[in-house]
């Protein structure tokens, strides 16, 4: 068998110009590696006939040498949506779901000549941190098949980290591509809110949701941001942005950096292993050059609550759609209009999701509003503005992306003090709009990886791929 795809893209796309190989010879080893390793269950749909055949037409055609992503495969997360392709959501609601449009990423990655290779599993309708919600099953985590991926993107890590394809597009609203990211072990990015255009993204709470890349290094993480990113007109919240190219400080010195370590994200919470490596990429900046310091920082501890009252009540919102009338599943055992919504609705959303839409609905409904939802977009601001004075002296802000490395799938992480404090090591991101980056830091004994979380300002995730792509060189 060949293993083209344990190769980097720059070492892919020589072979390609060169004509040692064609795109076919890269989609054929994909779904190979794919059929051998059904059992992580990355994937909920393939897309075999049609990324074959133009695998096969792209094989015929001049490669396009200055595109480093041309014949190139990704999957894409299930919540995106692909012309003609099944798109799930993992949820029974949309088992049948053709789209017949695509996102905007969608149109970019195939205007880069690149090819989709399906759709990954993830938690339905991205509401869960494990990728067990999905009405699919869960996907497994390729180090140790007994360990969940982490969630929602666990489909889109599983398979990257897997090398069962080279790149993939998760979707991010509370930590969801930097923590499955953080437990597989490859490099994920959560962009600054507005960076990606979300048309065609099915919404879960629109005012936190990202789309972004999933890779296997730094480098070509940034390579693949780079086509993603641009003002979109069908996504009013998108921004425009100077063209700029994200792999461009790769390789430059970090000395004079200035990086703040929030007390409250090494609190003794987390894991002994997982501060000892944190303390270990500490020290590896100080010898060169960078400074740390250890910092408060107000709101950290609100996040998860702030989190749920948004999340959820735009969550009640976006999924008040799915009611069986234009799209999706409808449930069949109805007498009145009425029955058809509620039967549709309790019988084609899990547990998870009804929960969320329960708690969203009390949460919008009448005073309740002002009381809450209202409420929490004035500390989210003040949240915001507490990232603001942070950046203003320090160019990054570091913690762990996880309080322990991946557990295994029959179990839950019984302990809330943990449960709380990974969403709070992830979701004020999203509650301020910035960039985040998941790397490996290591792996502990029983080699489950270790994510270290880099937290940019504003629009500087080229900054943060200068730091991450140092670090990792270093901890090889």
């Amino acid at each position: 068998m060949n293993n083209y795809l344990d190769l980097s893209i720059k070492e892919i796309h020589e072979l390609l110009v060169k004509k040692e190989i064609t795109p076919l010879d890269l989609v054929e080893e994909c779904y190979t590696r794919i059929e051998k390793n059904s059992d992580l269950n990355c994937f909920i749909t393939l897309n075999k006939s049609e990324a074959l055949e133009y695998a096969k037409k792209l094989s015929e055609e001049p490669v396009e040498e200055e595109n480093l992503l041309w014949g190139i495969p990704i999957a894409i997360k299930d919540n995106i949506s692909t012309k003609n392709i099944r798109t799930t959501c993992a949820s029974k609601m949309l088992e049948n779901y053709v789209p017949i449009f695509d996102a905007t990423v969608i149109e970019k990655i195939k205007a880069k000549k690149m090819i989709i290779i399906g759709k990954t599993n993830m938690d339905e309708f991205a509401m869960g941190s494990t990728s067990r919600t999905s009405y699919f099953g869960a996907p497994k985590n390729p180090i140790d098949k007994t360990k969940i991926t982490g969630g929602s993107s666990g489909g889109s890590a599983a398979c990257v980290a897997g090398t069962l394809v080279p790149l993939a597009l998760g979707t991010d609203t509370g930590g969801s591509i930097r923590q499955p990211a953080s437990y597989t072990g490859i490099v994920g990015m959560k962009p600054t809110y507005g960076r990606i255009s979300r048309y065609g993204l099915i919404a879960f709470a629109s005012s936190l949701d990202q789309i972004g890349p999933m890779t296997r290094n730094v480098y070509e993480n940034a390579l693949l941001l780079n086509e993603l990113v641009g003002k979109d007109p069908k996504d009013l919240t998108s921004r425009k942005c100077e063209i700029e190219d994200f792999t461009r400080l790769i390789g430059q010195d970090i000395k004079g950096m200035k990086i703040a370590i929030p007390n409250y994200f090494v609190s003794n919470i987390v894991s002994d292993e997982i501060i000892k490596k944190l303390n270990h990429v500490v020290e590896i900046l100080k010898n060169n050059g960078a400074e740390i310091e250890y910092i408060d920082m107000k709101y950290l501890d609100q996040a998860v609550t702030l989190y749920q009252i948004i999340a959820m009540g735009e969550a009640s919102s976006n999924l008040a759609r799915f009611d069986g009338v234009k799209f999706g599943y409808r449930s069949q055992d109805s007498h009145s209009v009425e029955d058809m919504y509620a039967n549709t609705r309790s019988t084609g959303f899990g547990n998870e999701v009804k929960r969320r839409i329960m708690v969203g609905s009390y949460l919008l409904s009448g005073e309740n509003a002002k009381i809450y939802y209202d409420k929490a977009l004035m500390i989210r601001n003040a949240m915001k503005e507490e990232f603001d004075k942070v950046f203003q002296n320090y160019d990054f802000i570091f913690g762990p992306t996880t309080t322990t490395v991946a557990y295994s799938l029959d179990e839950n992480l019984d302990d809330p003090r943990k449960s709380f404090m990974d969403d709070v090591l992830v979701i004020p991101v999203n509650m301020a709009g910035l960039p985040g980056l998941n790397i490996s830091m290591g792996e502990n004994e029983n080699h489950m990886p270790i994510g270290l979380h880099i937290i940019g300002n504003y629009l500087e995730e080229a900054k943060m791929y200068q730091i991450a792509s140092f670090l990792e060189e270093k901890l090889k």
